[in-house]
């Protein structure tokens, strides 16, 4: 077996560990009304209700299994690097450092999920004339993530059209139908999907979609990878 193959099993791992760790960090949905000390701060939560009835050493869990995943992760870009083989250089080596920076980036995100399920929790427990101190410490986390996200998402969409530009115009070592198959094409495929699946699958599986678009990116490329 190669590097290119390990690599690309190594980064199908990863991205499954990366998606179980955001099902147990995110897989979770309750109603804020039957939370009478949650439900004034609606708003500002915007759906992060859901981390008050996600047990925090279940949170815990989440979070760091995807923060080891990330080095696999990593490998799986020097391995779609390789299979670039063929296209222009800068190209090549701005695709996979923009993937490997936002999952870099992305670690950081991930594992903070774990400290604003906290602030949730806490701001159910705390006396009502307590409260803003953590909605203000909510306020500020939530700022972080969001100033981390765009540069992320910038990235990922960027890298993935780069992708597509050095399939479709070089002869790499991807088949020319791999152009279609990216991070963003596979996310966009995902939410679809979800409107059409039985929620016994979509449920369990929330928060995860861009993980799952990641594996079947990292199936793709290693599948049509194996031989070259």
């Amino acid at each position: 077996m190669n590097a290119i193959q390990i690599t690309g099993l190594l980064a199908i791992l990863g991205s499954i560990l990366y998606a179980l760790g955001d099902t147990l960090l995110l897989a979770s949905k309750v109603d804020i009304n039957l939370y009478p000390k949650l439900a004034p701060f609606k708003k500002l939560l915007s759906d992060a209700e859901k981390f008050v009835s996600i047990p925090s050493e279940k949170m815990m869990q989440g979070a760091l299994t995807g923060v080891f995943a990330t080095p696999l992760m990593i490998a799986g870009f020097w391995h779609v690097y390789q299979g670039l083989f063929g296209a222009n250089e800068t190209l090549r080596m701005t695709t996979a450092l923009l993937f490997g920076t936002a999952s870099i980036i992305g670690t950081f995100v991930h594992g903070s999920f774990f400290y604003a399920g906290e602030y949730v929790k806490a701001l159910n427990t705390v006396n009502e004339d307590s409260q803003h101190v953590i909605v203000e410490l909510f306020t500020r986390h939530r700022k972080i993530l969001i100033v981390t996200y765009a540069p992320l998402l910038a990235m990922i969409v960027t890298a993935s059209i780069l992708f597509s530009i050095g399939v479709i115009t070089n002869q790499t070592l991807f088949p020319s139908w791999m152009a279609a198959i990216t991070p963003v094409t596979m996310t966009i495929a995902w939410l679809f999907l979800k409107r059409i699946l039985p929620a016994f699958i979509t449920d369990p599986l929330e928060g995860a979609g861009f993980n799952i678009a990641y594996f079947i990116f990292f199936v793709c490329t290693t599948i049509t990878l194996w031989n070259s």
